[in-house]
């Protein structure tokens, strides 16, 4: 029987695969004015405030200020998509991280991935526009000008300059590094497994590639990618003060590297005025508000991509039956170049191997490639190209109605919640994000029995890859094909509150749960994590008047006391119990079966504050026992009072002492009763900043996470609380507090590399400046413009 292969299957089992284009995508369209200008007005710490009469130029203003600022980091992310970082960071041979990305990347490259983007859907909402286009465009030139300018052997950050990694850039490494953002939960959360997947007759160092990355997806309890979250509330008139809308922004991203936040404000007047944040590297706010319309992003549990279980033809497993016929991989070849002996480099070569759904990808034990069966993922963000639009016409929305209907046109979320508020006193949850279409009944008809429980239990589909009727298929309101509709997905409109923490959709209100929708989304009617019941009790005790603070109902300082109120609701709930257990037993086994005396131990945990302040003594110590596992319940959790359940010690359980015995071991050299600020800090320069929060495995809301330098302390954040905004809105406009804890810029010698840490340090905030008055009133305030002649294409 003759083979057809992967692309020639029926158009039937094509459910979000963009058909390949050759040539490069049309320029936009030429500056009519004959070039790129913008004014940039530098407020305190930093913060620009752009204004352009054009896309183009606004995205040149973007460009240029964000070079000024951060161009090392701008330049790293750009070796990274351009599958260059064995060749200027090195590898330690062939299955090195650094090798596994660049091959991964290359073969984006070679496929013209971005370039088939480009090209817009034949299917589904017309994008990239060309405002978008015009501000990648712009962006592209405000960056190449600031480095000619300046020239990459004068750049002030030690990071980059003189390197040879930093030169001018493309419209195509913009657009794949936005590409790169788009498939962060879906393929590239599996990339080792992708790069490690060959078929079982394979030979040769490549076959032996592993794959850790995948197997930490498949084993992690939801769809979040690894190492962000956030908390975020819009309120409604019925929870402030002053009858309007108000948001809190506060998502807990890493403070190194790509996924940086940077504050800016972008003006286009009559078209687009909007104040907040974005990732470094994008031109358009992704976290903010304009004048009547303020919003946030919470990562969602919804998963990216499905499974597909492959029935392989006997004999050959690189070929897959569908519906009784076989259809035969296609297979890409990709070499990149890593350092060999003597300055030399070496090629590495991978053979991948894809599939009408997507490529096949191996997790060990789990989803292995063997003579009769393999997997291989449909990514539904692997297309998504229309994200910058949809943020563009999130910032023109005036409510949050017409923001949801900016959310059903342009379903371009990739990973993540909204949250938001507008000035008439309305809040909006929504994981309006994009999801592969597993309705009930595709569940039920088309995941094989033995997955059944990994999806009850994660949310990850293993579908039936021989039928064709297992195919994801296409939602009637859906923006393209494959992701599920907007009457699918869960939305909440409310005049008092919505908020979320990671966990999933269920308690965005505990008042009117969410419920009844697909498992793919998040599960429901299940335990809530701490961080969540935290910021649910917050909310409640602030609108009931129980939080000890005067009076109800929010106020922008009372927002910013609630998020940096620095509460650890774990230890609120079992701090006693705890003391109790270590009063009765001084002793204890760790795991390693030696003897601990938990006298100290006892003592801190009896003297803490119950906060993770810079002046709170033992929080650590708390801490290191929860991350330890030592908070095991004795009571179940109730469905019909999540916010409450579970809340008392199982002080009988053996494992709690086990873990407070391994908290003091694993703190040996540091006092149990150390004040957090002392131990807990973040470098700038020759200066320690100390630094307040903690982790969320401690029941903490302003979370922070540094790693345990042993008999040192935490010496270093490496992620936690980020962009954090407190807006209110009502008749006069917005105001309110606003912060980077990591400062503005990456850059050492930069005024404004670490005084928004400091800032953050002591719990203080910048103002939110989005009025004239309220910029001009800034003491700090400078001016200057940018720009360059008429541009080429």
């Amino acid at each position: 029987m003759r083979l057809k292969p992967a692309g020639a299957v029926a158009t039937a089992l094509v459910t979000v695969v963009t058909t390949v284009v050759t040539g490069v995508p049309p320029a936009a369209a030429q500056h009519r004015d004959g070039g790129y200008s913008a004014e940039i007005r530098r407020a305190s710490y930093g913060v620009p405030h752009i204004t352009a009469r054009d896309f183009a130029s606004l995205g040149f203003g973007v460009g240029y200020a964000q070079a000024e600022d951060n161009i090392c980091v701008i330049a790293e992310k750009v070796v990274t998509v351009s599958a260059e970082r064995s060749r200027f960071f090195g590898a330690s041979g062939p299955t090195d991280a650094n090798v596994r990305s660049d091959l991964f990347y290359r073969k984006a490259i070679d496929e013209r991935t971005a370039e088939r983007l480009l090209q817009g859907p034949r299917d589904g909402v017309h994008s990239p526009s060309d405002e978008v286009r015009d501000q990648i465009r712009g962006f592209v030139a405000g960056y190449n000008n600031y480095l000619r300018r300046t020239g990459a052997a004068n750049l002030t950050d030690p990071a980059c300059r003189a390197k040879p990694w930093v030169r001018p850039l493309t419209e195509l490494d913009m657009w794949r590094a936005s590409w790169a953002s788009m498939v962060r939960a879906g393929s590239r959360a599996v990339l080792d497994g992708i790069v490690a997947a060959a078929p079982p007759t394979a030979t040769g160092p490549a076959a032996v590639l592993d794959a850790p990355g995948a197997a930490a997806v498949v084993a992690a309890r939801d769809g979040a990618p690894a190492g962000v979250g956030s908390n975020a509330y819009g309120l409604g008139a019925q929870a402030t003060t002053h009858g309007g809308g108000m948001l809190l922004a506060n998502p807990h991203f890493p403070w190194e590297g790509a996924e940086r936040f940077y504050r800016m404000h972008l003006k286009v007047p009559g078209r687009y005025d909007v104040e907040g944040a974005a990732l470094i590297g994008d031109p358009i706010i992704e976290i903010g508000h304009n004048r009547t319309l303020a919003w946030s992003h919470t990562v969602s549990t919804a998963r990216r991509f499905v499974w597909h279980r492959l029935a392989l033809v006997p004999g050959d497993p690189t070929a897959y039956y569908v519906d009784g016929r076989p259809v035969r991989m296609t297979t890409r070849t990709v070499t990149v170049r890593v350092p060999g002996p003597g300055g030399t480099t070496v090629p590495v070569s991978r053979t991948f191997h894809d599939t009408h759904f997507g490529p096949v990808v191996v997790v060990p034990g789990t989803f292995d490639w063997s003579a009769t069966a393999a997997y291989a993922i449909t990514d539904v963000n692997a297309t998504n190209n229309r994200a910058f639009d949809g943020w563009l016409q999130m910032g023109r929305a005036r409510t949050v109605r017409e923001l949801k209907q900016v959310l059903d046109r342009h379903q371009f979320l990739p990973w993540v919640n909204v949250i938001a508020s507008d000035a008439r006193g309305e809040a909006l949850y929504a994981d309006h994000s994009v999801v592969p279409r597993v309705t009930h009944e595709l569940a039920a008809a088309c995941i094989p029995a033995p997955f059944q429980p990994l999806y009850a239990a994660s949310g990850q589909a293993v579908l039936d890859g021989s039928r064709s009727a297992c195919a994801l298929g296409r939602d009637p309101d859906a923006a393209v094909p494959g992701i599920l509709g907007p009457a699918n997905l869960p939305t909440r409109f409310r005049a008092d509150y919505v908020t979320n923490s990671n966990d999933s959709h269920w308690l965005a209100n505990p008042e009117a749960p969410l419920e009844g929708y697909p498992r793919i989304i998040g599960n429901e009617r299940t335990e809530r994590s701490l961080r969540t019941r935290l910021g649910l009790d917050q909310v409640r005790g602030r609108l009931a008047g129980t939080d000890g603070l005067p009076g109800r109902g929010f106020t922008t300082a009372r927002l910013w006391q609630t998020v940096f109120g620095n509460r650890a609701y774990g230890g609120e709930l079992v701090r006693d119990d705890l003391v109790a257990v270590c009063t009765a037993h001084p002793t204890a086994t760790a795991s390693d079966g030696t003897t601990v005396d938990l006298r100290a131990a006892c003592a801190a945990l009896k003297g803490w504050d119950l906060h993770v302040d810079l002046d709170s003594r033992g929080a650590h110590l708390f801490t290191e026992f929860a991350l330890a596992g030592g908070i095991r319940f004795a009571d179940a959790f109730d469905a019909g009072d999540p916010v409450r359940t579970p809340s008392r010690l199982n002080t009988a359980d053996p494992r709690v002492r086990t873990a407070l015995a391994d908290a003091v071991r694993k703190l040996a050299g540091i006092p149990l009763d150390a004040r957090l600020g002392d131990i807990q800090t973040e470098p700038r320069g020759d200066r320690r900043i100390p630094i307040h929060g903690g982790r969320a495995e401690a029941g903490v809301f302003n979370m922070i996470i540094s790693p345990l330098a042993p008999g040192v302390g935490y010496p270093k954040v490496v992620h936690g609380s980020s962009f954090v905004m407190a807006v209110e809105l009502g008749p006069n406009g917005p105001s309110g507090r606003q912060i980077l804890t990591y400062s503005q810029s990456s850059n050492p010698n930069s005024p404004w590399y670490a005084d928004q840490t400091r800032l953050y340090s002591g719990k203080g905030w910048d103002t939110v400046k989005y009025t004239e008055a309220q910029l001009k009133a800034d003491p700090n305030l400078r001016t200057y413009r940018v720009g360059e002649g008429s541009p080429r294409h």
